[in-house]
């Protein structure tokens, strides 16, 4: 009957939805973690201020780029609410400089284990600021996930010297700030496009790296300088991919999937840095991809619902 197929195709357009944000929460992890190798590999030899330039006004050329191919332009680059986009941008540009921070002393696998930490944050934060419903095995897998964390760090905090506690501490920064960050881009899609708040980011990120000029830049050689403009580049299409993922799916349904980002973590310290991980990262590790996978495998519908309508 006529009057009963919106209601039959709603709950299946809402589960494809989520699917599709799922898969871009995939590719997120990957590109975001990519990015995050080139920090580390350069970390030691350029300020934080210029690592943080680069990497937002590169990213500006996929967000543009995007833009144009979704016939966004220029009507992408009006908001009625350049506050929200003001608040993002420096709480995104704070925890940048927390994850960098990190990264400057800790392995991309460790460094990224605290920032697993943010994602289970963000489910009471989703609960309470953003309305959503989450389920038990949301629960479950977010659990299990941050056990597989827990496990990764417990080699962590034995490691000498005092860089390793700052590192530490820069990461559980990062996951504090970042988990409300992950909140306020939610609701900012109700009423923004994914590129408008990727353009506003990698703009006011820029103008805070420009802004450290004065305190002094490293040269950049050519090696360096690809390292450079390759997390722009990865950045960028990482934060287009992060934010269309929130518009389609609750952030409580795709907070398990960060954590398949550790596979790509050691990946990228067993074979691009050399860093052997010992056997309780491979341990962690396996608990966090078993938690992704496992709520992989639930139908979408059973386990979130999209955020009622403000």
């Amino acid at each position: 009957m006529v009057g009963t197929k919106p209601t039959t195709d709603a709950p299946q357009d809402a589960a494809h939805g989520i699917r599709h944000g799922i898969g871009l929460r995939l590719l997120t992890t990957f590109l975001m973690t990519a990015m995050l190798a080139t920090i580390h590999q350069i970390a030691e030899v350029v300020p934080l201020g210029q690592m943080i330039f680069w990497r937002s006004i590169v990213a500006l050329g996929p967000i543009l780029i995007y833009m144009a191919l979704r016939r966004q332009l220029p009507a992408a680059l009006k908001t009625r609410h350049p506050r929200l986009h003001l608040t993002r941008g420096l709480f995104g540009v704070f925890s940048m400089a927390m994850s960098f921070i990190s990264l400057t002393y800790l392995a991309v696998a460790n460094a990224q284990a605290l920032a697993y930490l943010a994602p289970l944050l963000s489910l009471p934060l989703a609960a309470v600021l953003g309305g959503e419903h989450v389920s038990r095995p949301v629960i479950l897998a977010t659990a299990a996930g941050f056990a597989g964390v827990m496990v990764m760090l417990w080699n962590l905090f034995s490691l000498p010297g005092n860089g390793a506690l700052i590192g530490i501490a820069a990461g559980l920064t990062y996951a504090v700030t970042m988990a409300f960050v992950r909140v306020h881009i939610k609701a900012m899609t109700r009423t923004e496009s994914a590129a408008t708040v990727a353009f506003y980011f990698a703009v006011i990120s820029s103008l805070v790296g420009l802004a450290t000029l004065p305190f002094g830049w490293a040269e950049t050689p050519p090696e360096v300088l690809v390292w450079l403009v390759a997390s722009g580049l990865l950045g960028g299409l990482g934060h287009i991919c992060s934010v269309e993922s929130v518009a389609r799916a609750p952030v409580s349904t795709l907070a398990p999937f960060d954590y398949t980002g550790m596979v790509w973590a050691l990946g990228f310290d067993i074979f691009l840095f050399g860093h052997m991980p010992p056997v309780a990262s491979l341990i962690g590790a396996a608990l966090i991809t078993g938690a992704a996978l496992w709520i992989a495998l639930v139908n979408p519908r059973a386990t979130a619902r999209p955020s009622p309508a403000p």
